[in-house]
Protein backbone atom coordinates (compact mmCIF):
# COMPACT_ATOMS: atom_id res chain seq x y z
CA UNK A 1 0.00 0.00 0.00
CA UNK A 2 1.26 3.63 -0.67
CA UNK A 3 -0.10 5.57 1.66
CA UNK A 4 2.42 7.67 4.15
CA UNK A 5 0.35 7.40 7.71
CA UNK A 6 1.84 10.28 8.70
CA UNK A 7 0.83 12.82 5.50
CA UNK A 8 0.51 16.30 5.58
CA UNK A 9 -2.85 17.29 6.35
CA UNK A 10 -5.44 17.51 3.44
CA UNK A 11 -7.52 20.47 2.80
CA UNK A 12 -10.27 19.90 4.43
CA UNK A 13 -9.07 18.54 7.49
CA UNK A 14 -9.01 21.14 10.48
CA UNK A 15 -6.95 20.80 14.02
CA UNK A 16 -10.23 21.93 15.86
CA UNK A 17 -11.79 19.27 17.26
CA UNK A 18 -15.44 19.92 18.62
CA UNK A 19 -17.13 16.79 17.95
CA UNK A 20 -16.58 13.10 17.38
CA UNK A 21 -17.68 10.54 14.98
CA UNK A 22 -17.34 7.58 13.10
CA UNK A 23 -17.32 6.58 9.58
CA UNK A 24 -19.14 2.75 8.48
CA UNK A 25 -18.83 1.62 5.08
CA UNK A 26 -16.40 4.31 3.86
CA UNK A 27 -15.91 4.10 0.76
CA UNK A 28 -13.70 6.76 -0.42
CA UNK A 29 -14.52 8.85 2.59
CA UNK A 30 -16.49 11.23 0.93
CA UNK A 31 -19.40 11.87 3.76
CA UNK A 32 -16.27 11.84 6.19
CA UNK A 33 -14.81 15.07 4.38
CA UNK A 34 -17.57 17.33 4.97
CA UNK A 35 -17.42 16.69 8.77
CA UNK A 36 -14.26 17.45 9.04
CA UNK A 37 -14.08 20.50 7.61
CA UNK A 38 -16.94 21.43 10.42
CA UNK A 39 -14.47 20.71 13.22
CA UNK A 40 -15.45 16.61 13.55
CA UNK A 41 -12.67 14.25 14.49
CA UNK A 42 -13.09 10.72 13.22
CA UNK A 43 -12.26 8.09 15.88
CA UNK A 44 -12.75 5.17 13.70
CA UNK A 45 -13.58 4.28 9.99
CA UNK A 46 -14.96 0.95 8.44
CA UNK A 47 -14.38 -0.67 4.75
CA UNK A 48 -14.85 -3.70 3.66
CA UNK A 49 -13.04 -2.83 -0.33
CA UNK A 50 -9.58 -3.58 0.04
CA UNK A 51 -8.98 -0.71 -2.90
CA UNK A 52 -11.27 1.36 -1.24
CA UNK A 53 -9.25 1.25 1.38
CA UNK A 54 -6.05 1.66 -0.50
CA UNK A 55 -7.77 5.30 -1.57
CA UNK A 56 -8.99 6.36 1.69
CA UNK A 57 -5.38 5.59 3.61
CA UNK A 58 -4.11 7.82 0.48
CA UNK A 59 -5.95 10.24 1.25
CA UNK A 60 -6.88 10.34 4.95
CA UNK A 61 -3.53 8.74 6.80
CA UNK A 62 -5.07 5.58 7.70
CA UNK A 63 -6.36 2.45 6.73
CA UNK A 64 -9.84 1.23 8.00
CA UNK A 65 -10.75 -1.53 9.84
CA UNK A 66 -12.37 -4.70 7.75
CA UNK A 67 -15.68 -6.48 7.43
CA UNK A 68 -18.11 -4.63 10.14
CA UNK A 69 -20.00 -7.87 11.29
CA UNK A 70 -16.81 -8.91 12.89
CA UNK A 71 -16.14 -6.27 14.69
CA UNK A 72 -17.49 -5.86 18.48
CA UNK A 73 -19.20 -2.36 18.86
CA UNK A 74 -17.45 -2.41 22.33
CA UNK A 75 -13.76 -2.23 20.38
CA UNK A 76 -15.43 1.17 19.09
CA UNK A 77 -14.96 4.14 20.90
CA UNK A 78 -17.14 6.54 21.94
CA UNK A 79 -18.98 8.85 19.53
CA UNK A 80 -21.21 11.46 18.75
CA UNK A 81 -22.03 10.96 15.43
CA UNK A 82 -22.51 7.91 13.04
CA UNK A 83 -21.84 8.08 9.45
CA UNK A 84 -23.04 5.37 7.29
CA UNK A 85 -23.51 5.17 3.69
CA UNK A 86 -24.84 1.69 3.83
CA UNK A 87 -24.57 -0.63 0.97
CA UNK A 88 -27.38 0.21 -1.49
CA UNK A 89 -27.40 -2.63 -4.24
CA UNK A 90 -29.99 -4.61 -2.17
CA UNK A 91 -31.88 -1.67 -2.71
CA UNK A 92 -30.91 0.32 -5.97
CA UNK A 93 -33.30 0.18 -9.30
CA UNK A 94 -30.20 -1.64 -11.19
CA UNK A 95 -30.04 -4.42 -8.47
CA UNK A 96 -32.40 -7.02 -8.10
CA UNK A 97 -34.16 -5.01 -5.33
CA UNK A 98 -34.25 -7.81 -2.57
CA UNK A 99 -33.62 -5.62 -0.21
CA UNK A 100 -33.45 -6.95 3.67
CA UNK A 101 -33.52 -10.56 2.36
CA UNK A 102 -29.88 -10.01 0.63
CA UNK A 103 -26.65 -9.95 3.16
CA UNK A 104 -26.31 -6.98 2.16
CA UNK A 105 -28.84 -5.36 3.27
CA UNK A 106 -28.58 -6.91 6.57
CA UNK A 107 -25.57 -4.50 7.05
CA UNK A 108 -28.00 -2.10 8.31
CA UNK A 109 -28.56 -4.30 11.61
CA UNK A 110 -25.15 -3.96 11.67
CA UNK A 111 -25.42 -0.31 12.27
CA UNK A 112 -28.39 -0.80 14.62
CA UNK A 113 -25.84 -3.19 16.74
CA UNK A 114 -23.26 -0.29 17.11
CA UNK A 115 -26.38 2.19 17.74
CA UNK A 116 -27.76 0.22 20.35
CA UNK A 117 -24.32 -0.07 22.10
CA UNK A 118 -22.73 3.35 22.28
CA UNK A 119 -26.07 5.70 21.81
CA UNK A 120 -24.26 8.54 19.72
CA UNK A 121 -26.62 11.64 19.70
CA UNK A 122 -26.89 11.68 15.47
CA UNK A 123 -27.06 9.02 12.84
CA UNK A 124 -26.57 10.05 9.24
CA UNK A 125 -27.49 7.25 7.00
CA UNK A 126 -27.65 7.71 2.78
CA UNK A 127 -28.88 5.19 0.36
CA UNK A 128 -30.35 5.38 -2.96
CA UNK A 129 -33.84 7.54 -3.40
CA UNK A 130 -35.44 3.79 -4.60
CA UNK A 131 -34.37 3.06 -0.67
CA UNK A 132 -37.61 4.71 0.52
CA UNK A 133 -40.51 2.78 -1.72
CA UNK A 134 -38.38 -0.80 -2.17
CA UNK A 135 -40.81 -3.14 -0.98
CA UNK A 136 -44.08 -0.62 -0.74
CA UNK A 137 -42.27 1.12 1.48
CA UNK A 138 -41.45 -1.49 3.79
CA UNK A 139 -37.84 -1.70 4.03
CA UNK A 140 -38.30 2.02 5.05
CA UNK A 141 -40.17 1.48 7.48
CA UNK A 142 -38.42 -1.55 9.22
CA UNK A 143 -35.48 0.94 9.26
CA UNK A 144 -37.18 3.65 10.60
CA UNK A 145 -39.19 1.85 13.50
CA UNK A 146 -35.59 -0.49 14.16
CA UNK A 147 -34.30 3.47 15.23
CA UNK A 148 -37.40 4.75 16.80
CA UNK A 149 -37.30 1.91 18.86
CA UNK A 150 -33.67 2.78 19.89
CA UNK A 151 -34.96 5.93 21.20
CA UNK A 152 -33.96 8.19 17.81
CA UNK A 153 -36.59 10.41 16.20
CA UNK A 154 -36.20 9.93 12.22
CA UNK A 155 -35.97 12.71 9.31
CA UNK A 156 -35.54 11.35 5.93
CA UNK A 157 -35.87 13.20 2.54
CA UNK A 158 -34.74 12.66 -1.20
CA UNK A 159 -32.25 15.43 -2.07
CA UNK A 160 -30.80 15.48 -5.91
CA UNK A 161 -27.18 16.68 -6.67
CA UNK A 162 -27.91 18.92 -9.57
CA UNK A 163 -29.90 21.55 -6.78
CA UNK A 164 -26.66 22.11 -5.14
CA UNK A 165 -23.96 22.87 -7.81
CA UNK A 166 -22.88 19.25 -8.88
CA UNK A 167 -23.50 18.83 -12.74
CA UNK A 168 -24.89 15.35 -11.97
CA UNK A 169 -28.49 14.40 -11.90
CA UNK A 170 -28.06 12.49 -8.92
CA UNK A 171 -31.24 11.09 -6.07
CA UNK A 172 -29.81 10.03 -3.11
CA UNK A 173 -32.23 9.29 0.32
CA UNK A 174 -30.38 11.32 3.54
CA UNK A 175 -31.59 9.53 6.72
CA UNK A 176 -31.43 11.47 9.88
CA UNK A 177 -31.84 10.48 13.37
CA UNK A 178 -31.48 12.50 16.50
CA UNK A 179 -31.58 11.18 19.99
CA UNK A 180 -32.84 14.49 21.61
CA UNK A 181 -36.28 14.63 21.00
CA UNK A 182 -36.88 17.88 21.36
CA UNK A 183 -34.81 18.85 17.72
CA UNK A 184 -37.17 18.83 14.62
CA UNK A 185 -34.36 18.55 11.62
CA UNK A 186 -35.20 20.08 8.16
CA UNK A 187 -32.98 19.15 4.89
CA UNK A 188 -31.77 21.91 3.48
CA UNK A 189 -33.83 23.18 0.41
CA UNK A 190 -32.28 23.39 -2.91
CA UNK A 191 -29.35 25.85 -3.69
CA UNK A 192 -30.08 26.02 -7.22
CA UNK A 193 -26.88 27.30 -8.34
CA UNK A 194 -26.47 26.71 -12.25
CA UNK A 195 -23.90 24.41 -13.06
CA UNK A 196 -21.99 23.60 -16.69
CA UNK A 197 -20.36 20.04 -17.31
CA UNK A 198 -17.81 22.43 -19.00
CA UNK A 199 -16.33 23.89 -15.43
CA UNK A 200 -15.35 20.61 -14.36
CA UNK A 201 -14.15 18.91 -17.66
CA UNK A 202 -10.25 19.26 -18.05
CA UNK A 203 -8.63 20.63 -21.13
CA UNK A 204 -6.39 18.03 -22.51
CA UNK A 205 -7.28 14.77 -22.02
CA UNK A 206 -5.42 11.58 -22.90
CA UNK A 207 -6.10 9.77 -25.95
CA UNK A 208 -7.25 6.21 -24.05
CA UNK A 209 -10.57 7.59 -22.64
CA UNK A 210 -11.41 7.96 -26.01
CA UNK A 211 -14.00 5.42 -27.04
CA UNK A 212 -12.64 3.40 -30.03
CA UNK A 213 -14.31 2.53 -33.41
CA UNK A 214 -15.61 -1.25 -31.85
CA UNK A 215 -16.75 -0.04 -28.69
CA UNK A 216 -18.69 3.62 -29.95
CA UNK A 217 -20.17 1.48 -33.16
CA UNK A 218 -21.50 -1.06 -30.24
CA UNK A 219 -23.26 1.76 -28.36
CA UNK A 220 -24.66 3.46 -31.56
CA UNK A 221 -26.41 0.21 -32.83
CA UNK A 222 -27.44 -0.77 -28.83
CA UNK A 223 -29.28 2.35 -28.80
CA UNK A 224 -30.85 1.76 -32.32
CA UNK A 225 -31.97 -1.39 -30.88
CA UNK A 226 -33.55 -0.15 -27.98
CA UNK A 227 -35.18 2.83 -29.51
CA UNK A 228 -36.64 0.00 -32.21
CA UNK A 229 -37.85 -1.67 -29.25
CA UNK A 230 -39.24 1.57 -27.51
CA UNK A 231 -37.41 1.93 -24.47
CA UNK A 232 -34.73 4.35 -23.85
CA UNK A 233 -31.61 2.32 -22.90
CA UNK A 234 -28.62 3.19 -24.57
CA UNK A 235 -25.43 5.89 -24.22
CA UNK A 236 -26.13 9.32 -22.79
CA UNK A 237 -23.73 12.24 -24.68
CA UNK A 238 -23.26 15.21 -22.72
CA UNK A 239 -20.83 18.38 -23.53
CA UNK A 240 -19.45 21.57 -21.91
CA UNK A 241 -22.39 23.44 -22.64
CA UNK A 242 -25.06 20.69 -20.94
CA UNK A 243 -26.45 21.96 -17.15
CA UNK A 244 -25.78 18.07 -15.37
CA UNK A 245 -25.18 14.15 -16.41
CA UNK A 246 -26.31 11.20 -16.13
CA UNK A 247 -26.13 9.11 -12.84
CA UNK A 248 -22.13 7.92 -12.76
CA UNK A 249 -22.51 4.39 -11.41
CA UNK A 250 -20.11 1.95 -10.26
CA UNK A 251 -20.50 0.12 -13.60
CA UNK A 252 -19.20 3.04 -15.22
CA UNK A 253 -15.42 1.30 -15.95
CA UNK A 254 -17.13 -0.88 -17.66
CA UNK A 255 -18.44 1.26 -21.35
CA UNK A 256 -18.75 4.38 -19.98
CA UNK A 257 -21.84 4.53 -21.74
CA UNK A 258 -24.08 7.27 -19.08
CA UNK A 259 -22.05 9.37 -19.38
CA UNK A 260 -20.10 10.29 -22.73
CA UNK A 261 -18.43 13.93 -23.45
CA UNK A 262 -18.58 15.06 -27.18
CA UNK A 263 -15.21 15.47 -28.77
CA UNK A 264 -15.21 17.59 -31.96
CA UNK A 265 -13.90 15.33 -35.09
CA UNK A 266 -13.43 12.70 -32.54
CA UNK A 267 -15.49 9.76 -31.15
CA UNK A 268 -16.92 10.45 -27.90
CA UNK A 269 -14.57 10.01 -24.71
CA UNK A 270 -15.18 8.50 -20.89
CA UNK A 271 -14.50 11.35 -17.64
CA UNK A 272 -11.36 10.73 -16.79
CA UNK A 273 -10.74 9.59 -12.44
CA UNK A 274 -10.52 13.41 -11.84
CA UNK A 275 -13.32 14.58 -13.53
CA UNK A 276 -14.88 11.58 -11.89
CA UNK A 277 -14.08 13.62 -8.74
CA UNK A 278 -14.91 16.69 -9.64
CA UNK A 279 -18.49 15.38 -10.83
CA UNK A 280 -18.93 13.92 -7.34
CA UNK A 281 -17.83 17.62 -5.44
CA UNK A 282 -14.70 16.12 -4.05
CA UNK A 283 -11.54 18.52 -3.14
CA UNK A 284 -9.31 19.15 -5.61
CA UNK A 285 -6.21 17.66 -3.53
CA UNK A 286 -8.18 14.46 -3.69
CA UNK A 287 -6.56 11.65 -5.07
CA UNK A 288 -6.87 8.33 -6.59
CA UNK A 289 -3.58 5.79 -5.73
CA UNK A 290 -5.64 2.83 -7.55
CA UNK A 291 -6.29 1.90 -11.87
CA UNK A 292 -8.81 3.83 -12.83
CA UNK A 293 -11.14 0.51 -12.91
CA UNK A 294 -11.57 0.70 -9.75
CA UNK A 295 -11.27 4.93 -9.59
CA UNK A 296 -14.28 4.55 -11.58
CA UNK A 297 -15.66 2.05 -9.19
CA UNK A 298 -15.09 3.99 -6.17
CA UNK A 299 -16.29 7.19 -7.67
CA UNK A 300 -19.55 5.54 -9.08
CA UNK A 301 -20.51 3.94 -5.38
CA UNK A 302 -19.51 6.98 -3.40
CA UNK A 303 -21.72 9.86 -2.94
CA UNK A 304 -21.80 13.82 -3.84
CA UNK A 305 -19.92 15.78 -1.33
CA UNK A 306 -21.70 19.18 -1.70
CA UNK A 307 -24.91 18.03 -0.86
CA UNK A 308 -23.26 15.97 1.86
CA UNK A 309 -21.78 19.43 3.28
CA UNK A 310 -25.23 21.34 3.24
CA UNK A 311 -27.14 18.59 5.47
CA UNK A 312 -23.65 18.12 7.82
CA UNK A 313 -23.43 22.01 8.70
CA UNK A 314 -27.67 21.67 9.74
CA UNK A 315 -26.57 18.61 12.02
CA UNK A 316 -23.54 20.19 13.47
CA UNK A 317 -25.47 24.19 13.85
CA UNK A 318 -27.83 21.56 15.92
CA UNK A 319 -25.51 20.01 18.01
CA UNK A 320 -22.94 22.58 18.99
CA UNK A 321 -26.48 24.08 20.29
Amino acid sequence: MSAKLFQDKKSWQKNKNDFTFIDLFAGMGGIRIPFEELGGKCVFTSEFDKFAQETYAENFGEIPSGDITKIDAKEIPPFDILLAGFPCQPFSNAGLKKGFEDTRGTLFFDIARIVKHHKPKVLFLENVKGFKSHDKGNTFQTLKKTLEDLDYNVFAEVLNAKDFGVPQNRERIYIIAFSDKDIDFKHPKPKNTITKLGDILEKKVDDKYTLSDKLWAGHQRRKKEHKQKGNGFGYSLFNENSIYTSTMSARYYKDGSEILIEQKGKNPRKLTPKEGLRLQGYPEDYVFPVSDTQAYKQCGNSVAVPVIREVAKKIVKLLKK
